[in-house]
């Protein structure tokens, strides 16, 4: 079983790659914005603390968005493996991703960031608001706080990565085709 994660600040294009990867390599995408929507649109009491967490521009808690992720795995055991997309977002995350993978035997594989800059940041997260009529995209404050939030919270994951040898990145502002290229390079 592989576990790749792609890995870069909201807007970076995860979720585009992520699909090209799904079609062409039969991996299971896990989205944890995907689950958290799912929840919300439910209105189940976990979707509704994600949302209003979520319209504050702050970050579902760990134990949350871990049991989210377990739960995929077990339901999944025949994929060829998995595109973590959004997760896991702070170190804290990542130790209990390889504790959890540890368990089944397995590891992650490789970890893919796609680079980009704020203010390319901001341009794609409103894009995708009229794209996606992503209302939880379109508030300007919201948008500053998730930037900032990737910075302090998520950045950090670059050096523990790093640190296990498992971190590449890639340029994130090119055509979607020229990234996904070098993705499969690194695959």
């Amino acid at each position: 079983m592989k576990y790749f994660i792609l890995f870069g600040p909201p807007g970076a294009g995860k979720g585009t790659q992520a699909k090209l990867l799904v079609d062409k390599y039969n991996f299971k995408h896990v989205s944890t914005g995907d689950l958290l929507r799912k929840e919300m649109a439910e209105c189940t009491e976990l979707g509704e603390k994600a949302q209003k967490l979520i319209n504050e521009g702050k970050l579902v808690p760990d134990d949350v968005v871990v049991g989210m992720i377990r739960k995929t795995i077990k339901e999944n055991p025949d994929v060829r493996g998995f595109i973590f997309d959004g997760f896991p977002r702070t170190i804290a995350q990542a130790e209990e991703l390889d504790s959890m993978l540890s368990q089944f035997g397995h590891k992650v594989n490789s970890v893919i960031s796609l680079a980009i800059g704020d203010d390319v940041i901001r341009e794609r997260i409103l894009h995708r608001a009229k794209v996606e009529n992503r209302k939880d995209d379109t508030d300007e404050e919201i948008i500053k706080t998730r930037i900032r939030t990737y910075h302090e919270k998520t950045e950090p994951l670059i050096a523990f990565y790093k640190g296990q040898g498992k971190y590449n990145e890639i340029p994130g502002e090119r055509a979607i085709g020229e990234v996904f290229s070098d993705i499969e390079k690194l695959l």
